[in-house]
């Protein structure tokens, strides 16, 4: 198939129902906010052998291409409004595993109420690369950053940390069982994160800074110290892990360390101010979301993490 015939089978479906696509048929798309909203607007790219491997199953591919930026708008507060996608495939490449990755889109545009507006497809003699840019909107003025969080604010985070990383290990354990892994709830994880859209914008008035954690507890929040110029205390023993977690593993060496480091969980990672504990605490419970205190900012500009014994780690 050549480009034209791809967007007109595959992508133009994926558009209809916003208007400002122009049905896929101009050289980009119109989009304007509602009145007093203002755009946010989030771009990554997946490469295969990268950040996923070739035998993926390509409908799951194309969903985790889309949650990953739509995390990113979850964890700035902001509604998912619609995305593009660029496509570099490679020159041989099956038409049927097109179909499956057009049918995983379609499927999680149903489930967030978005729609594909625009893009670019080519083909490459390298590996099969895939770049979303997310756009949604905030109130003007009320997004969450990461450079607001003030010494003393609690942090928390949403779930449980570590899954993915023990399911991307699952699969390196076991390359060429990765179908017979589809059931497996830690390779689950891995492949399909869960931005948290639903309560991002509920989070709104309570968050002095947030990120979702996509390079790991770790890493995200020290990108949330080194934006607001201060320091945090983690303490090992709150940071929330699965059972799955657990009972994996205790059949390998590994520790908490491992979690806390490991990318691709897609949790929200947000700090606020303790007089909001109650209501932070109420929200999880009113809408079912895990949401675990797992320690304090600080002056001091250094993260620590610390063991059951307040020691360092």
């Amino acid at each position: 198939m050549d480009e034209f015939d791809v967007i007109r089978t595959y992508l133009k479906p994926l558009a209809q129902g916003l208007e400002g696509a122009l049905d896929l048929e101009d050289d980009a798309a119109l989009l304007s906010p509602s009145t007093g909203r203002e755009f946010v607007i989030s771009t990554d790219a997946l490469i295969a052998g990268v950040h996923f491997f070739n035998d993926d199953p390509p409908d799951l591919i194309a969903r985790k291409s889309l949650r990953v930026n739509l995390s990113d708008l979850a964890a700035m507060g902001a509604d998912p409004e619609c995305y593009s996608l660029a496509l570099a495939l490679p020159t041989d490449l099956d038409e049927k595993w097109l179909a499956a990755f057009c049918s995983g889109l379609d499927q999680d545009q149903q489930e967030y109420g978005i729609h594909l507006s625009g893009g670019d497809t080519t083909t490459t003699p390298g590996p099969l690369t895939i770049a979303v840019t997310a756009i949604g909107t905030v109130p003007i003025g009320k997004a969450i950053k990461r450079s607001t969080a003030k010494a003393g604010d609690d942090i928390w985070v949403t779930g449980t940390i570590g899954d993915a990383a023990l399911g991307l290990q699952r699969i390196k354990d076991n390359p060429k069982q990765s179908e017979d892994l589809a059931q497996d709830d830690l390779v689950k994880r891995y492949w399909l994160p869960d931005p948290k859209l639903s309560i991002a914008p509920l989070l709104r008035e309570l968050v002095s800074a947030a990120a979702d954690v996509s390079d790991g507890l770790v890493a995200d929040l020290n990108h949330i110290c080194a934006a607001s110029k201060l320091g945090a205390i983690v303490n090992a023993d709150d940071v929330p892990v699965s059972q799955n977690a657990v009972e994996f593993m205790e059949t390998r060496e590994g520790s908490i360390s491992d979690l806390v480091t490991g990318g691709d969980d897609y949790e929200l990672l947000f700090v606020s101010n303790r007089e909001n504990r109650h209501q932070i605490n109420e929200l999880s419970a009113r809408t079912n979301t895990r949401i675990t205190l797992i320690g304090e900012m600080t002056a001091e500009g250094k993260l620590i993490v610390v063991d059951t014994d307040n020691q360092p780690m």
